[in-house]
This record gives structure tokens, sequence and C-alpha cells, in this order.
């Protein structure tokens, strides 16, 4: 029987891995860790009797909450901690009568939801990390591959001027080793410890609350920020962003790849697989699917990170609407991101290249996109303006006449007195005109190798499991 809780487009937009992060089932068990952990805290610095720590922590297992209760119940009470800890009490005095009046002690429910949230969210990055690095090396292959094969760069969706294959790549790259960055820098600013008590003051633990603090801190895996950051949501809201960042990067690769897998362009192609990409009633289709997941998550994306944006305005100590509005707003956003990662990755993994329509779509305006490179070159003989002038004019009689650019300027004497015919040929050959396409891609491949290498002698150091 299909799970309720269960979307039917989960896996359209989604991953398993990313949806089982933010799953009910996970979502109690973070916040059933961080009531072990309290509890084992506390117990630490003879807050509460170690004998009820142990009780507790047996206690803190999600298949022994009632899901469907919990949910019900968290409509009455306001938020998903106060029917958990309800149960959970209930639980441990099954266990021990005496334990259960130490469940929960110190704490208040946002530290236990929004600690349990920043457990998920160390989740996701970990899966975000893995689906980045796999396409930074999906792209960086892709860019070494096509460093200088040929294509026409578009600007406002027209053709402009030539470039290489390549360089689209490495521009997406680079970009995505930006995200790569701006994700370490996540890490520090957001893994930390949510814990106040009732108004961010622990004055319940009294004496020993900086101590119980730190313990619960590093038995969590989680620094211990100066102070408790209830109604303080930038850390959260920087996530949202980053999230939104993200998949409009994604988005953008997924727009130009779809605009030239256009049967009139077929210039790229997404992975072919069986089933994927087909249409009901028309079977010659082959359909973009995996960009459609990607620009339909970066689509729903900004939104929702407004919705976080506005959410950071907050009452006093204790929110009354904002903080609840990020309860399924921040999972939609990481499920959304994880999945247009997953789809674009295996895009770029298995894209199909067809040089030849890129080398036939550069020819299609018959060497007018060449223009640029013979003005400039008469520009060194007749001055900038004069030679705009004649090019102007060549192009309008190519344009009329149905001839090539280098037909035309063959034809007029003025030319072909400061540019001999074969110089006028070599200028109007795409591969002669771009720029610093190649060396480009050579920069962005070495930040990528300087990147990888980095990470790989972090992940070295770590200790193993």
């Amino acid at each position: 029987m299909l799970d309720s809780s269960v979307r039917l487009t989960s896996l359209i937009c989604g991953t398993e891995p990313m949806n089982e992060v933010w799953s009910p089932r996970v979502t109690l068990q973070r916040m059933l860790d961080v009531e072990a952990a309290l509890a084992r805290a506390c117990a630490a610095h003879g807050v509460i009797p170690a004998y009820a720590a142990s009780v507790i922590e047996a206690a803190c297992a999600v298949r022994l909450i009632d899901a469907g209760m919990l949910a019900r119940d968290a409509a009455s009470g306001g938020n998903l901690a106060i029917p958990l800890v309800q149960q959970l009490t209930a639980q441990v005095r099954q266990l021990d009568v005496e334990a259960a009046k130490y469940v929960h002690w110190g704490a208040t429910s946002q530290d236990i939801l929004d600690t349990g949230m920043v457990l998920q969210l160390r989740d996701t990055f970990a899966l975000l990390d893995a689906g980045l690095q796999t396409l930074c090396a999906a792209l960086a292959g892709q860019a070494h591959k096509h460093r200088a094969t040929p294509m026409v760069g578009r600007t406002w969706l027209q053709q402009a001027l030539p470039l290489t294959l390549g360089l689209k790549f490495a521009q997406w790259l680079d970009a995505l080793l930006r995200h790569h960055e701006r994700l370490d820098g996540l890490r520090a600013r957001l893994l930390v410890l949510q814990f106040g008590g009732a108004a961010g003051t622990l004055a319940s633990l009294r004496e020993a609350a900086p101590a119980v603090a730190q313990t619960l801190a590093t038995e969590l895996g989680l620094a211990l920020p100066a102070v408790s950051w209830h109604t303080q949501r930038d850390r959260v809201a920087e996530v949202a962003a980053f999230f939104g960042i993200l998949t409009g990067t994604l988005g953008k690769m997924a727009r130009d790849i779809s605009l030239q897998m256009q049967t009139e362009i077929g210039e790229l192609a997404e992975p072919a697989a069986p089933g994927k990409g087909g249409s009901s009633t028309m079977p010659h289709k082959r359909n973009p699917v995996g960009c459609a997941a990607v620009l339909s998550a970066a689509t729903r994306a900004p939104g929702l990170v407004a919705t976080m944006l506005s959410a950071m305005v907050q009452e006093h100590e204790r929110a009354l609407g904002g903080w609840q509005a990020e309860w399924d707003v921040l999972p939609d956003l990481a499920r959304l991101t994880g999945g247009a990662l997953a789809q674009t990755a295996q895009i770029i993994s298995g894209i199909e290249v067809d040089t030849s329509r890129l080398a036939a779509n550069l020819d299609v305006t018959h060497g007018l996109i060449l223009g640029e490179a013979v003005m400039l070159a008469l520009a060194d003989q007749t001055g900038r303006l004069e030679a705009h002038h004649l090019v102007e004019q060549a192009t309008r009689a190519a344009l009329q006449s149905g001839r090539t650019l280098f037909e035309v300027l063959a034809d007029d004497a003025t030319v072909t007195q400061h540019l001999p015919l074969a110089e006028l040929e070599r200028l109007l050959e795409p591969t002669h005109y771009t720029g610093q396409a190649s060396a480009s891609v050579d920069a962005v491949l070495a930040l990528y190798t300087t990147r990888a290498s980095r990470a790989s002698q972090h992940s070295s150091h770590l200790p193993q499991e």
C-alpha cells in the first residue's frame, strides 16, 4: 500500500536519499537523537540521574512513536515537539516511572526542532557535496573533451560569435566550483547547536547550563554558538538562499541544454534510456525530461526562498508564524535542490554531442557571424568607422542576394585591396575567431584540479569509521 506521506512526484523532482533525509521517520528520529543527547549531557553534569539518561536514551527510537497520533496532536500543540515529548515521556514511564520525570530537561520545543533540523541539514550537505563532486567531475571531463569543439554562441537567442562547446561546460563548472565554496562556508555557520530553553537564557539549568550546552553540542557533533538563535534566522535563510542559487545555476544549464535539443538545433541530447523522454502520442519524440525536472525545481525554488526570507521577521524571543512557516518550506527546497543536482549530473555524464550539427549551425548565416573579425582586420587599414560601414554594406548585400559574406566581400575592391582573398578566407573560418575560449577552459580546469586535490587531501585526514 502506498505511504500516504509520499508524493507521487517525489522522484521526478527529488531523489530517494534526499527524500529519506527529510522523511517523517528521519525527522522524528533526529528530534529523538537530540532528546537522547540532552539526557546524556544533563546526566554528565549531575543535572539528572545517570540511570534516567540510560532509560530515556533507550526510549528514543522512532519505531516506538505513533506518528499518526503525533501528527493529530501537533495540530493542537502547535508543533511536533510537544506531542513527541509527551509520547517519549509515556514510553520512558513504562520503563521507569522515576526516569520519566527527567525527559526534555532544560530544553524548549524549538531547541529540539531546530537542532533536529540542523542534523538533517548536515546529512543534506553531505549528499549535495557528493552530488557537486560528481557533476563537477562530469563537467570537467566534457570541458576537456570539447575544449576546442567549435560552436556558435548566442545572445538574445540570436547567433552571435563562434566559441567552443568546452567553454560552455567550463562556465557551468566555474559556477559550481563557487557553489562548493559556499557549501564549505555554510557548514561552518549552520552546523551549530540550538539550545536556549524557554527564552534563550537556559535559566532552568542554573550554573550547569554552560557545561550541559557544551556537552550536548559535542554529543551531537555540532559547534556551540555564542548565544541561542531562536528568532535570529539568518542561518537558515542563508541555507535557503544557497539552495535557491544552486538550483538557479542548474536551471540555467538545463535551459541551455533543452534549447540545444530543439529539433531545429539538434546540437545536444540527453542520454538515452528505455522509457526516457518518450511521448504518449508521438513515437518520434525525444523529450528533454531531465531538463524539465531541473527547470521545474528552478521555477519553484525562488518562491520558497522568498518565504524563508519573509519568515526572518520574528517577534521578540519566540516567533509567531515566521518560524512555523519554515517547517515545510526548507525540506521542500532541500528535496528540489537534491533532485535537480542529481538530474543534472546524470544529463552531463551521458550528454550526447552532435558535432556535425554544431558545425552546420555555425554556417547557418553563411559567414555573417564573422563580420566582426573582418571589420577589425579592415580597421587596422581604414579606421574602425569606415571598416564598420564596409562590412555592414556587405552584410546587407549578402542577405539580399543569398550569397555568402565571403563572396560579397571578395567582389569588393575596397576590401580586397586591404585583405587578400586568402586572408579573407582565414578571417571567415570560425575556429580562428574563438578568442580566449580554450585558454578560459584551461583556467577553469586548473581551478577544478586544485579544488579536487584539496578535497582529496581533506578526506584523507578525516577519521575512519
